[in-house]
């Protein structure tokens, strides 16, 4: 096998580069034309490369390249210190974020959901907050955290209250709580969302935490006879990508998801970090993943300073340090992709499904 180093050479342009359209359409096509003459140099309009036993090396780092690897010098190996909210600011950026993921207002009640994985974070929303009783939702891995006394209700708005940035929930709290009782809430300000452009806080934290993903996806392709073998390892969108020439050929996707009924927080998301927006007619759901290095990169600095709290956040760092691997000025060996299936292998409850596809 000729192990090709493809990764993203045009990252940080998602719309003009889809990665799993484009690039890499173009690369497979190179890829069948090069295995007919193995030995023979691979030449890119930028730069040049010349093949060894087992990899391919690059003589001289194409201009585009160049770009790629500022995104990548950015990310450093160490991961920062796990650190929660301090003020009530940070926690009430990251509530309502959750709450707009998973969080729902009825008649005087307060209800959030979690994962069984992740009772640790409700326990601990529990204890922030000062109320409210955790268990376990009958015949489901879920847990949820429910809140009736006034007190904690009002506590729980007067935290969210200018951060959310889903109107419905503003619309839940006017129609079941604000006339709920015979002495008013004690609401510090009048209800509002949040309409800034502005993510520097921990919102998208606890959004992440309640309804995304990320994901490393493994492509192991056989070229003969057309076919092409995908296996995907874990749950997120496409920010790298792997290739051999020959009889068979790896591809490595990273992918950072999330899925909604309806596209505003994915376009606000996207403008924020890259990537794209697809649509899922069979069960009328938009969803988000990320396409590229850049957006990758982006996303990687935002949760090193604004940190995940469930579960998720032990796939966050080993999709973290897929990331750094495939980044690494080294050629991509077959070791270097055992250590990403690896790390693939152990993320989201170690899914991993084997799906066939046509070239």
């Amino acid at each position: 096998k000729i192990i090709g180093f493809l990764t993203l050479l045009y990252a940080g342009t998602t719309p003009l580069f889809s990665f799993k359209h484009s690039i890499l359409i173009d690369t497979v096509k190179e890829l069948k034309q090069w295995s007919k003459s193995a030995g023979n140099k691979f030449v890119n309009k930028n730069g040049t490369s010349e093949t060894l036993r087992n990899e391919v090396k690059f003589t001289q780092i194409p201009s585009d390249l160049k770009r790629y690897f500022e995104h990548i010098k950015h990310i450093s190996e160490h991961v920062p210190k796990h650190m929660k909210p301090i003020s009530d600011y940070d926690f009430g950026h990251y509530l309502a974020g959750f709450i707009d993921g998973a969080g729902n207002f009825s008649y005087k009640h307060f209800t959030l959901v979690f994962s069984l994985a992740d009772a640790s974070l409700a326990y601990y929303i529990k204890s922030r907050v000062g109320y409210g009783t955790v268990t376990k939702i009958p015949s489901k891995n879920a847990l949820k955290l429910v809140i009736t006394k006034k007190e904690g209700i009002e506590k729980i708005i007067n935290l969210v209250n200018g951060k959310f940035r889903v109107p419905f929930k503003i619309e839940c709290i006017n129609k079941y709580l604000l006339h709920a009782y015979i002495t008013p809430l004690n609401i510090n300000e009048e209800l509002s969302i949040n309409t800034s452009s502005n993510l520097d806080n921990y919102w998208l934290s606890g959004f992440a935490d309640a309804d995304a993903s990320f994901q490393i996806k493994i492509l192991d392709r056989k070229l003969s006879n057309g076919n092409k073998r995908l296996r995907s390892a874990s749950s997120a969108s496409s920010a790298g990508s792997a290739g051999s020439a020959g009889s068979a050929g790896t591809e490595i996707r990273l992918n950072f998801q999330i899925d909604q009924k309806t596209p505003n927080l994915l376009n606000f998301i996207k403008n924020k970090f890259g990537g794209n927006i697809g649509y899922r007619s069979s069960q009328d759901t938009y969803y988000y993943g990320s396409t590229s290095f850049g957006s990758a990169a982006s996303i990687i600095k935002y949760f090193n300073n604004y940190h995940l709290l469930s579960s998720k956040y032990l796939s966050y760092i080993k999709w973290r340090k897929a990331y750094l691997i495939l980044g690494e000025r080294k050629h991509l060996t077959p070791e270097r992709i055992d250590k990403i299936r690896k790390l693939a292998s152990t993320m989201n409850n170690h899914l991993y499904t084997v799906v066939e596809e046509i070239l």
